[in-house]
């Protein structure tokens, strides 16, 4: 048995995930990659987990872009903020371009699923309000957080009701500050898949990164930009936001430990996984 997770829409995303089983053998592995590359697309293979690797840490790019707007941040700026990132679109219009009531959908599956484990995303309620109070689910029926009946688009009048905003304007240190905070939650989570044995190759977690949800691709990807950043003041910055923001930014131990040791992903895991 054996997962194979294409991207929407199939014709253009080039990457596949390819999900390992628990007893998945060497022989489905062979044939999944064999066809994947056989219809010219790109793989790269996880283990099984929650959203696997590409669906759970794009998440953490919209989620993000839901607590800058509980915050008050005004949505047109928190797009602003997550496209100059690099990033395809903002966090605002990539939930509007995924759908709202499929997020509602995954969220009261999720809490039915880890019970009192379970710990809602921010906005969450904005969301849920948004598609059972107004019927809006996002681009597909024209409206979400924006607009659709006309172009371009424009945010959508009533988004202020639901999120009052309080800051319509940043200077340029702050705005570098949030672009950094989009990009740094989602190398977080990054590296808690690799904790959690999810991904296991640097060179995977960064094409899987860029090809599947647009990771900025100037980055080289979650991981090298950890290491380009340097794992030491990626903690020190990861743990500022943790501290601002909430655990979501808490850093796994063991990427402590490297950044105590002077170690790269590249550097120490690269060769494992060659040589293995």
């Amino acid at each position: 048995f054996i997962g194979i997770h294409f991207f929407s829409p199939v014709d253009k995303m080039m990457l596949v995930e390819i999900i390992m089983g628990e007893k998945t053998g060497p022989a489905a592995l062979a044939k999944a990659l064999d066809y994947v590359m056989k219809i010219k697309k790109t793989p790269i293979v996880v283990q099984d987990g929650r959203g696997f690797y590409t669906s759970r840490c794009f998440g953490t790019y919209v989620a993000e872009g839901m607590a800058m707007l509980e915050e008050g941040i005004s949505p047109t700026l928190i797009d602003n903020i997550g496209r100059a990132t690099g990033m395809p679109r903002g966090p605002l219009e990539m939930h509007d371009d995924v759908a709202l009531d499929l997020s509602v959908k995954i969220a009261k599956q999720t809490a039915e699923d880890l019970g009192d484990a379970y710990q809602p995303l921010p906005g969450s309620d904005i969301v849920r309000k948004m598609v059972e109070d107004l019927g809006r689910y996002g681009r597909k029926n024209g409206k979400g957080f924006y607009d659709y009946d006309q172009k371009p688009k424009v945010i959508w009048s009533g988004l202020a009701e639901l999120a009052p905003v309080k800051v319509d304007e940043l200077s340029m240190a702050e705005v570098e500050d949030q672009k950094r905070r989009l990009l740094y939650r989602q190398a977080v989570e990054v590296a808690r898949c690799w904790e959690e044995g999810v991904i296991d190759d640097p060179r995977e977690a960064d094409v899987g990164a860029i090809l599947a949800w647009g990771f900025a691709p100037w980055t080289g990807g979650p991981i090298t930009l950890i290491d380009q950043a340097g794992l030491k003041g990626f903690v020190e910055q990861a743990d500022i936001y943790a501290e601002r923001y909430g655990d979501r930014f808490k850093v796994p131990q063991f990427l402590r430990d490297m950044a105590a040791k002077g170690e790269t992903f590249y550097g120490k895991f690269s060769g494992q996984k060659a040589a293995a």
